[in-house]
């Protein structure tokens, strides 16, 4: 929607986890050559944890593009299993051609082969993405999969990654052995606030097509760092956010104010204003028209500015959910 006014390749604050975007802070790339190490040393159990948002899962996706050509990996998002189910989910990861039966023939099929694997000089990695869900039986048996090993070596690598709950949770007596078993941990800080403005200009970077890349202003960033503490999953929607609000506005800079008036929508907790800032009118154009779908119709002050770019019918910011309204409303024209 944003990305041709912008001069955009593609939109640069998308939350799905793209290694492309992958931002190399001191945080983010230790972590990831932690596991790169882990992995080529066969070190057996790797267990990484960081705030929800905090960018664990796009490290993992790094990681992907890191592994030599002779490492397997599989990947486990779904943590909600029972200790049969995450075995199964192990093999079909792997592509295994097994046949069903008990836990434990599941396993012999696993284990004959990683034997397989190992005899062809292949690493095969297991990763447990919010492992933070993972009940204390099916942790144990984690644990069990790591004793799958030859004199000398590993059969798996295991890396666990999930929220500070997981780390909480190894600290129970009755996961001991677990806990000793990790050869490396590193919990994954959120970042700082210089790290928050270099890390919206990395994204910014990636996808310019016209080299004007410094849109938000040095306050907007500000208050960005304000709101987001440095948890990257909060920049981008904020961001993304922000560049809508752009968008509209016809402003091709973000100011602290239309990342504050984002900030705000996003406060749930919030009562809407019952009519719209006094001195916003002064920014608003003539012949627009108001959304009729607005609780704030019937007194809205401003009949909205967003008709002046020929896109009428569009909620101002008084709406609780102006954002998704003026995408809905925008998709019609």
């Amino acid at each position: 929607m944003y990305t041709k006014f912008f001069g955009f390749t593609e939109k640069p604050f998308n939350t799905t986890p793209d290694s492309k975007f992958f931002f190399p802070s001191s945080k983010h790339t230790e972590a990831l050559n932690s596991l790169v190490y882990s992995i080529n040393e066969r070190k057996g159990f790797v267990v990484i944890t960081g705030e929800i948002g905090a960018g664990k899962t796009t490290v993992s996706r790094a990681l992907l593009n890191k592994l030599s050509l002779n490492t397997k990996v599989a990947l486990i998002t779904n943590t909600h299993l029972t200790c049969k189910e995450l075995i199964t989910s192990i093999l079909e990861e792997l592509e295994v051609d097994y046949k069903p039966g008990t836990k434990q023939k599941l396993l012999s099929q696993l284990n004959d082969y990683l034997i397989r694997q190992l005899s062809a000089d292949m690493n095969i990695v297991l990763i447990i993405d919010e492992a933070q869900n993972l009940t204390n039986s099916v942790l144990e048996e984690v644990r069990m999969l790591s004793n799958l090993e030859t004199e000398k070596e590993k059969l798996i690598q295991i890396i666990l990654m999930g929220q500070p709950q997981l780390k909480a949770k190894l600290e129970n007596i009755k996961l001991e052995q677990f806990k000793q078993r990790i050869a490396v941990y590193y919990h994954i800080q959120s970042l700082n606030k210089e790290e928050t403005r270099q890390y919206i200009l990395h994204r910014l970077r990636l996808v310019s097509s016209n080299g004007f890349e410094d849109i938000f202003t040095h306050e907007a960033k500000n208050a960005l760092y304000e709101y987001s503490r440095g948890i990257p999953r909060l920049i981008n929607l904020i961001c993304d956010s922000a560049l809508l609000s752009g968008y509209i506005y016809d402003s091709k800079v973000v100011t602290e104010k239309i990342v504050r008036e984002v900030i705000k929508e996003r406060d749930f907790s919030r009562t809407p204003d019952p009519e719209p800032v006094k001195e916003q009118v002064e920014d608003i154009k003539a012949n627009t028209h108001c959304c009729i779908d607005c609780l704030h119709y019937q007194k809205c002050e401003l009949k909205w500015v967003r008709g002046s770019k020929g896109l009428e019918h569009l909620c101002c910011f008084s709406c609780p959910n102006y954002i998704a309204c003026g995408i809905k409303k925008l998709e019609k024209v």
